[in-house]
C-alpha cells in the first residue's frame, strides 16, 4: 500500500482544521457559559511576544492552503486577514478546507520530488516536495494549531487531548 502526497497533506490538514474548528466551538460555548466576550479569546496570547489566537488560526490556515497549492502546482489563493471573531475564524477554516479539498488528487502526482519554492519575508525555502511537507509545512502547521489549543486551554476552555487528535468522522 502506498500513501499519496495528497493524503499526507490535504488529508492531514483537513482533519486537523476540522478539529481546530471544534476547539473554537468549545471556546465560544465557554465564553457564553461564563458570560464574557469571546473577543477575549480571539485576542489572547501565551506570551507578550507571541501571536494572538486570531493570528495563530490565520497562519495555520495559510500553511494548509499554501503547502497544498504548492505541492499540487496550483496558484496559492490570497485571503484578507480581517477576522475579528471566532465565527469569522471558523469561516476562514471552512474556506481553507473547501479550497484544499477542491484540488484534484492527481495534481499531487510526483509532488514528493517536485522542487517547491516558498518565498517569505526574510528568506526563501527551496526543497523537494516531501521534505517541504514533512520538515517545514507540517511542523509549522502543527505549531500554530497546537498554540491555538494552548491559548484556549490557558483561558480555561475545557478541551482535552481528544479534541486535538479526534480521528475523522
Amino acid at each position: 500500500m502506498s500513501i499519496s502526497m495528497h493524503d499526507l497533506s490535504v488529508g492531514v490538514f483537513s482533519r486537523m482544521l476540522a478539529n481546530l474548528s471544534g476547539c473554537l466551538d468549545k471556546g465560544a460555548a465557554y465564553a457564553a457559559e461564563k458570560k464574557f466576550d469571546s473577543a477575549v479569546l480571539v485576542n489572547s496570547r501565551l506570551a507578550p511576544d507571541m501571536f494572538a489566537l486570531v493570528s495563530q488560526v490565520r497562519v495555520a490556515c495559510d500553511f494548509a492552503k499554501g503547502c497544498s497549492a504548492r505541492l499540487a502546482g496550483v496558484e496559492v489563493p490570497s485571503r484578507e486577514d480581517n477576522e475579528t471573531t471566532l465565527d469569522q475564524l471558523k469561516a476562514r477554516i471552512a474556506w481553507t478546507r473547501d479550497f484544499i479539498g477542491s484540488i484534484p488528487s492527481d495534481k499531487f502526482t510526483g509532488a514528493e520530488e517536485r522542487t517547491i519554492v516558498h518565498e517569505m519575508r526574510t528568506m526563501t525555502i527551496k526543497l523537494p516536495g516531501l521534505a517541504y511537507l514533512e520538515s517545514f509545512s507540517l511542523p509549522n502547521f502543527y505549531f500554530h494549531v497546537t498554540t491555538t489549543y494552548a491559548i484556549l486551554r490557558h483561558n480555561g476552555v475545557p478541551l482535552g487531548k481528544f479534541d486535538f487528535v479526534r480521528p475523522p468522522a
